[in-house]
């Protein structure tokens, strides 16, 4: 990076630091430093979530899902606005009424101690384990640009975060997603821009999106039912309906968010204003992976994006192997461009007979592309000791190449920035649980409140340490933005049960639904490992398991205490 890109960088670094630690210089109180006082105003809380939400994972695996797989990830967040419908009619008023800190402290009234503490559990080691490879997203970057150490990139992605985070808590959280989401929507909108600027002079925004679509990157919608189908419209309406319900209603840190609200309809605003932004900020984000790849067919890209393996492997035997590959792939890309431009210009005669002739073309000239790209990854893998994927490398790739002199420093920032705003959430998230679910509830019920800031700090360090070294092991699972859906699949369901068991079913006790929860969330991992149905299916089916086990569990084996107590009666 140039001088002027390391000074936008580390300026824009720095002063959402600064900023998150002197609007939060003031923490005294356990309600201030986990919930910020509960003064937050309905935009502080929709930015909040969506900052919470976008980790740099989004912005920079998002584009490469959209490059490699079309826009299709998009009908994943189609059962977000119905869930947050639920959520401000259900959650929100529960969770008001009871003055909590933390979602799990609602289910010791209605069930019992060890079931709060289980799905606690549950939260911690889901949300510990995904935190992870959000440290991780930006580890890539300053790994790829500098070439550093994976392991220096991921003590510094993970430590920034924990400077103000250790010292703010709630109220550095947030008013750095206000900070943050800005200066990431600007940024995204110049990324696209620049992506459309750098077409060549005789290819229009439109040229580019019509010449994507017909080699099949802008399915949008599928309605074809089928359960092994990871992005369709019913996973996305059903399974991801019941993911984003568990996400948003139990899921510590997307409560904690809402719960800093100044008052029940400010934080029922926050999450319906996330239900209407949140789909078109995705869409636009996988619409510069498009971009990317219309871009990629008017120039040459590279055979393996991720940079780092490619010079590893130019120092091996099987240099020359990739050096063949690389040519042959420079070939078919030689090759293809007359019929990209063949495809343009028959678009805008609107000669589909051409066009048709022109994608068949293509298609044969794709799946050549894909053939010399498995060979290469195949070979860098055996050559390098391991998987390797550059999925999550290819926006980042298309950012250092290519975009002029400041703006690279500006883009880094904003992934840096994403990740800076999830991570914050999850470690506050996690301190909160353990503290309030764990410390304070089962060994110091009654310590002043600055021994409780003082653990809440002390949690927030673990935590950090434990996501960084999570962080270590990220590069085994290829898609980050699939694999920490995956990973929130295989628990969120099962929580989401926990919650509906406790609204809804007055007559099942803490006992049948404890045992309920371990039966579904078993069941569900050895779903995930022998690959019954696709991801988001898990959801529904952890969801649903628990309850039916909590129903026939409380038949047989009945619980007479367990009615809800006036106090925390739903």
């Amino acid at each position: 990076m140039s001088y002027l890109d390391w000074i936008v960088l580390s300026l824009t670094l720095t002063f959402i630091v600064a900023y998150g630690i002197y609007k939060s210089r003031e923490n005294s109180s356990i309600d201030s430093y986990l919930l910020a006082n509960k003064s937050l105003p309905w935009y502080h809380v929709t930015l909040s979530l969506m900052a919470t939400q976008a980790s740099a994972i989004t912005f920079l695996s998002a584009p490469g899902q959209a490059y490699t797989d079309g826009m299709r990830f998009v009908q994943f967040y189609f059962g977000l606005p119905l869930a947050m419908v639920v959520l401000c009619i259900t959650f929100v008023p529960k969770f008001g009424k009871l003055k909590i800190f933390t979602a799990y402290e609602f289910l010791e009234g209605r069930f019992d101690l060890r079931t709060r503490t289980l799905t606690s559990f549950l939260f911690l080691l889901q949300r510990g384990l995904s935190t992870g490879l959000s440290i991780y997203a930006p580890s890539l970057i300053l790994s790829s640009i500098l070439g550093w150490d994976i392991t220096l990139t991921n003590i510094i992605s993970g430590g920034i975060v924990m400077l103000y985070t250790v010292s703010g808590g709630a109220q550095a959280v947030s008013h750095t997603h206000l900070q943050q989401m800005g200066i990431v929507t600007v940024g995204m909108v110049i990324a696209g821009f620049m992506v459309v600027k750098l077409l060549p002079d005789d290819v229009s925004f439109s040229d580019a999106l019509h010449v994507a679509g017909k080699m099949g990157k802008t399915n949008l919608i599928d309605f074809s039912f089928d359960l092994n189908n990871r992005y369709n419209v019913w996973s996305g309406l059903i399974g991801g309906f019941f993911l984003q319900l568990s996400y948003f209603g139990t899921d510590q840190s997307q409560v904690g968010r809402y719960l800093t609200g100044s008052s029940e309809g400010q934080s029922k605003l926050g999450l319906a204003m996330n239900g209407l932004l949140k789909i078109p900020m995705q869409f636009l984000i996988l619409l510069v992976g498009v971009l990317v790849f219309a871009f990629y067919q008017f120039t040459n890209p590279p055979l393996f994006f991720n940079q780092v393996e490619v010079d590893k492997i130019r120092k091996t035997e099987f240099a020359q192997d990739f050096k063949t590959l690389e040519d042959q792939h420079a070939l078919i890309q030689k090759e293809k461009r007359p019929h990209v431009l063949a495809l343009t210009s028959a678009l805008n005669k609107e000669d589909e007979a051409a066009v048709d002739k022109a994608r068949t073309i293509l298609a044969a000239d794709e799946n050549k592309v894909k053939e010399v790209r498995g060979k290469a990854q195949t070979l860098l893998s055996k050559a390098n000791g391991g998987e390797v994927n550059d999925v999550n490398y290819i926006f980042l790739r298309f950012v250092i190449d290519y975009l002029p002199v400041g703006m690279l420093g500006l883009l880094i920032a904003v992934i840096l920035l994403a990740s800076m705003g999830s991570v914050a959430a999850a470690y506050n998230s996690l301190a909160s649980c353990t503290v309030m679910d764990i410390y304070k509830r089962m060994y110091h019920k009654d310590n002043e409140d600055i021994d409780y800031v003082k653990a809440s700090r002390w949690a927030t360090f673990f935590w950090g340490i434990f996501c960084i070294v999570v962080a270590q092991y990220a590069s085994r699972l290829g898609s980050m933005i699939e694999a920490v859906n995956v990973l929130g699949s295989l628990f969120y369901g099962v929580i989401l049960g926990i919650f509906l068991v406790a609204f809804y079913f007055k007559t099942i006790g803490g006992r049948a639904v404890f045992y309920a929860a371990v039966l579904g969330e078993i069941f569900v991992v050895l779903s995930y490992w022998k690959d019954l149905t696709a991801f988001l299916w898990l959801n529904l089916i952890g969801c649903v398991l628990v309850i039916g086990f909590a129903f026939i569990i409380e038949k047989i084996w009945p619980q007479s205490d367990n009615n809800p107590t006036p106090e925390t009666a739903v």
